[in-house]
Order: C-alpha cells, then sequence, then structure tokens
C-alpha cells in the first residue's frame, strides 16, 4: 500500500479523473457504498453532497488511511462479495478498480444486488489493462510490459465483462462508456514505472516527456444498471 497509494493520489488529482469520478456519482440516491474505496477519496466527495457515503476496502491499512483522512466517514475492513450491509439497504453502489483483482467478480456484482434496493443504481469503473495505449520506439518491448503486467492480474479484462455480468444478474437499463485518460507529460512517469517499465524503455519515455513527445492513454471503461 505504502507506495501505491501515492500513485493513486497522482492519478486522483488529475482533472479528467476528477470530471469521471463526478459522472460515476450520478443517480445513486442517499445512501451509497463505494467498494474498494482505497484513502476515501469518493467518500469524502459523496459525503460534501449530502450522501450518507460508506467506504469498503479489504485492506486494513487503506482503511486506516481513509478513516484519517475522512474522519467524518464510514468505512469497514471487508471483501467484496460479504459486505457489511443489510439486504437492500443502499440507493447507490460503486466499485472503481477493484473487479480485476477479485477471484471472483461475479460474486461481487451478485453482492451488489442483495444489498442494493430495488430501482438502486450500481456503477462499475476500471480499465481493461490490455488496452493500455503507449506510443515507444519498441512497440515489442511496450507489448510486452502491458501484457505481462495484465497476465499477471486475476481478472486484467474483467472492464470489457461489465455489461454482461451486470446482466447475468439482473441489471436493467445497463448502459456502458469508455472515457480514455490521456497524458503527455512527465506524470504519465510514475505511471509507466508502476507498469513495469524500466531500463532503456523507460528511459526513452523519460526522454519523451522532457521533449514534449509522451503519450500515455487509457480507456477507463463506466458500466450501470438498475437494481
Amino acid at each position: 500500500m505504502s507506495t501505491l497509494l501515492p500513485l493513486l493520489d497522482a492519478l486522483d488529482d488529475r482533472p479528467q479523473a476528477i470530471e469521471l469520478r463526478e459522472r460515476t456519482y450520478r443517480g445513486l440516491g442517499e445512501t451509497v457504498v463505494d467498494v474498494g474505496c482505497g484513502s476515501g477519496r469518493a467518500v469524502g466527495e459523496l459525503a460534501a453532497r449530502g450522501v450518507r457515503a460508506i467506504g469498503v476496502d479489504a485492506d486494513p491499512a487503506m482503511v486506516e488511511v481513509a478513516a484519517a483522512r475522512r474522519p467524518d466517514g464510514e468505512f469497514h475492513v471487508a471483501d467484496a462479495t460479504a459486505l457489511p450491509l443489510d439486504d437492500g439497504s443502499v440507493t447507490g453502489y460503486r466499485a472503481d478498480k477493484v473487479l480485476h483483482v477479485l477471484p471472483d467478480p461475479a460474486l461481487a456484482v451478485a453482492e451488489a444486488r442483495r444489498v442494493l434496493a430495488p430501482a438502486g443504481r450500481a456503477v462499475l469503473t476500471g480499465q481493461d489493462w490490455d488496452t493500455v495505449v503507449i506510443d515507444s520506439d519498441d512497440p515489442a518491448r511496450t507489448r510486452s510490459i502491458v501484457h505481462t503486467r495484465a497476465d499477471g492480474m486475476p481478472h486484467p479484462r474483467i472492464a470489457r465483462r461489465y455489461r454482461n455480468l451486470l446482466l447475468d444478474h439482473g441489471f436493467t437499463d445497463v448502459t456502458v462508456e469508455v472515457h480514455t485518460l490521456v497524458w503527455t507529460d512527465a506524470a504519465a512517469l510514475p505511471v509507466l514505472a508502476n507498469l513495469g517499465g524500466d531500463g532503456a524503455w523507460l528511459d526513452e519515455q523519460t526522454a519523451r516527456a522532457r521533449a514534449d513527445r509522451l503519450f500515455v492513454a487509457v480507456p477507463i471503461f463506466v458500466a450501470a444498471g438498475t437494481r
């Protein structure tokens, strides 16, 4: 968590990320559970809108950070497949960048349906880890870096299945949007290093950033459905 948190903070502070989060908040109602809440950013932003926001994360260290940063928030350490909530107790469910790390994402979506009240809204958002776009003089090495990182995750391509997951669990009015986050400056370098790039490949990207020739694009999928 210690190395992940600064990266998440840097990503969450970008104007594109802020705008995207705003879109995911629409229609969630007055009681929302944010699954995989991390440092509690979404919980704080929802609470500022008068929403009762409940943050849940499987990482106790993340929950500790969230509780310290958002002392007025409500946070729990829990698995996405066993939320500490009664049946039908929330009007909105949000899972951002979390389903790809779960052993069985379908169980999490089933749990979303359980805790949502009738007509409640679920929003799933995250990237397909095979679709990271990076301009490079070494495309073969770039493909290897992207695919190696993807293949090390339980479900790196789950985002392309969000719509079907919602439909399979009885959600209606299911929609899907794609929003692309773009970097053209040195702010992308920690992202590229975290992706697994190093040595000459990362040196090239650093030189591109200095010369204002860097390009990284990450499509983010947002799927929503009604309980």
